[in-house]
């Protein structure tokens, strides 16, 4: 009897101990209750109570948390329907309000997660939803942060893990795209056939403008070269006009045989020319060559008595001694 009365004490004993010391560890809050009502949350660390007046309401996990939102299907504002999963990353920031102002915080605010997800994407067409996720993002965090706030949670961030349109859509979407591409592929190749075209077409313009700009400096060089033969020609007649006019015939001779000459070298250079026909006058070739004959020896008969009328140098006298 001894022996059950010291156990029976030993528990009790246990009991008070345990109910007496508690110890929150680290990342936690507990909340206090004396009969049921709060009056108190205790943070990390050592606690003394007094057993079976205060006890531990509800132990809060204070450090941020995961929670998965499960796939959803949504219809988008162009009555497209999409199927929509994401994470959410919240903390509890008020140990009390998390555990008194909401029955069961993770489902409740699953709840308004996906309420609120077919709420943002209904007002957004397809090609919205798709292509702006991050805009989703962040009208879902500022909505679902400020709904959240009387439960002492602060919603860190939200992230829409994936949106999965129907497999018909997506095939329509496939060849939209493939088409799109085909498009910008052509318009490519048209955009390199026509830049191609105009280098061409400027390469030839460039060409043109050369070849003619050479043909200009050609005509000027030869129009140049024929002024200068004729000022040449000019001055060989007045120089014959002069001769005869002082009586020499043989200058008119040749003058005839220089032109005679030079008639008979253009037609050898015709390119048909296969017999050259001489005319019967010949021998009024050979009589101007005779004319030249007898220029060339006038010429140098005035310039040897030019040479022998030229002065001699002064004798010296010889000195006398």
């Amino acid at each position: 009897m001894g022996s059950i009365v010291a156990l029976v004490v030993i528990v009790v004993a246990v009991v008070v101990l345990a109910k007496l010391i508690r110890i929150v560890p680290q990342g936690y809050e507990w909340t206090v209750e004396m009969f049921g009502k709060y009056t108190g949350t205790l943070t990390p660390g050592l606690h003394f109570l007094i057993p079976f007046v205060y006890n531990i309401g509800r132990k809060m996990n204070m450090m941020e948390q995961v929670l998965d939102v499960p796939s959803q299907d949504v219809i988008t504002k162009d009555n497209a329907v999409v199927r929509v999963d994401g994470v959410v990353f919240y903390q509890v920031l008020d140990a009390a309000k998390a555990a008194y102002e909401v029955a069961n915080l993770e489902t409740a605010a699953l709840a308004l997660i996906m309420t609120n997800i077919r709420t943002v994407l209904g007002s957004m067409d397809l090609d919205e939803s798709l292509s702006q996720r991050d805009a989703i993002n962040a009208k879902l965090l500022t909505v679902i942060d400020e709904a959240t706030h009387p439960w002492g949670v602060k919603v860190t961030r939200i992230e829409i893990k994936d949106i999965s349109p129907p497999r018909d859509l997506v095939d329509a979407m496939a060849r939209q795209m493939k088409a799109e591409r085909e498009k910008r592929a052509n318009i490519l190749d048209a955009e390199g056939f026509r830049q191609a075209a105009i280098l061409k077409a400027d390469g030839e313009k460039q060409s043109a403008i050369l070849e003619a700009e050479g043909k200009k400096e050609a005509a000027f060089r030869e129009a140049e070269a024929r002024e200068r033969l004729a000022e040449a020609e000019a001055k060989a007649t007045t120089m014959v006009s002069d001769a005869i006019a002082g009586g020499d015939v043989n200058a008119l001779n040749y003058f005839v045989a220089t032109k005679y000459v030079e008639a008979l070298v253009e037609m050898a250079k015709s390119p048909n020319q296969k017999t050259l026909l001489l005319p019967m006058e010949s021998t009024g070739i050979l009589g101007s060559l005779a004319g030249i004959a007898e220029l060339a020896k006038d010429s140098l008969g005035s310039q040897r008595s030019q040479a022998q009328v030229a002065p001699q140098p002064p004798r010296t006298p010889p000195q006398v001694r």
